[in-house]
């Protein structure tokens, strides 16, 4: 199959989101930051540093936003790169698109900081950030008198899902309820040996490969521990998911991650949880931060916007009045 000029720069600029087995680890973290690193945020989305306990994050500020809603963004790095700096120029455009204020952690890495540093870190960043939705949202009342509550969506990509998806499988119940979506980009699901990863003979993935996760799994966490939930989403529990929120992930057809993403989603809908799973012909692992080269980043993205913003009171409504190319299997509505 013949590629496009611009199909092979997008493949090369998304490998740098990828740990290679002979790369070092500081290279690869140069790397992230020489592709994605964007001084100028687009669409006159400003940010600023926020504080939260021992965390610092980014607070994205789109020209236009929802002041209910905040997307706590965790972001992808094969668990030892990538920083809220790199991630920065994407999660603009997300904020844009959404009208959201997106909130970036700036987590610790592996190998210094492995499991669970990136979840403790999560936690605390999400805390703080509560309490301030809950003080600010106080100053406001609904149509019918009562207290708004904050709308939460946690999003993240890559190897960023695991402890995002880990976060929340510890979440209170309580606080739980604040989460109104899950968004995952190419997620890392399974880094378990019996994962289908390193199942597939001939994999088609452009970018990421089965040598890199258990690569960087190996520098995340112990090899006994790959069976835990909380390193592998795929085993989480019955009793955990009830009362989970909707999750939506988006991902390319060609990437090896496919067949955990739909064990997953088959997980997720047989315990009565809302789970779609929007696959994009032949696009590869992260096509979404391939903007400059693929028409298909920017048509992703705004797909998520209208998923987000929309007022359908249904995600049947939803996919029946925006179509993209794209081939989409829908869970049914518990």
């Amino acid at each position: 199959m013949m590629f496009s000029k611009e199909r092979k720069q997008a493949v090369k600029k998304l490998k740098s989101l990828v740990l290679n087995p002979k790369t070092e680890i500081s290279v690869f973290r140069d790397n992230i930051e020489k592709n994605f690193y964007t001084p100028i945020l687009p669409n006159r989305v400003t940010f600023s540093e926020h504080d939260c306990g021992k965390v610092k994050c980014d607070l994205l500020l789109p020209e236009v936003y929802s002041t209910k809603r905040l997307i706590i963004y965790i972001h992808g790095g094969c668990f030892v790169g990538g920083s809220r700096s790199s991630w920065r120029g994407f999660c603009a455009s997300l904020a844009n698109i959404t009208s959201s204020r997106i909130a970036i952690p700036e987590y610790r890495l592996a190998p210094s900081h492995a499991f669970p540093a990136a979840i403790e870190d999560i936690q605390s960043c999400f805390r703080t950030l509560y309490t301030e939705e809950q003080i600010s949202l106080s100053l406001e009342s609904s149509a019918d008198g009562k207290p708004l509550e904050p709308e939460i969506i946690i999003a993240a990509d890559g190897s960023g899902a695991i402890p995002a998806l880990a976060f929340l499988e510890n979440l209170r119940e309580r606080y739980r309820k604040s989460i109104k979506q899950v968004i995952l980009f190419s997620p890392w699901l399974n880094l378990a040996p019996s994962a289908a990863i390193y199942k597939t003979k001939k994999a088609c993935d452009e970018v990421l490969s089965a040598e890199c996760i258990k690569r960087c799994s190996s520098l995340y966490t112990y090899a006994s521990n790959f069976e835990n939930p909380f390193v592998s989403p795929q085993y989480i529990t019955e009793e955990v998911l009830k009362d989970f929120p909707p999750v939506f992930i988006q991902m390319g057809e060609k990437e090896i991650l496919l067949p955990d993403a739909q064990a997953f989603q088959k997980k997720l809908t047989a315990n009565g949880i809302e789970c779609t799973l929007d696959v994009w012909k032949d696009m590869m692992f992260m096509f979404q931060m391939a903007d400059e080269q693929l028409p298909e980043s920017h048509q992703a993205i705004e797909k998520i916007g209208k998923l987000i913003t929309t007022q359908k009171t249904t995600r049947e409504d939803f996919f029946a009045n925006y179509s993209t190319p794209v081939r989409s299997s829908l869970a049914t509505e518990a």
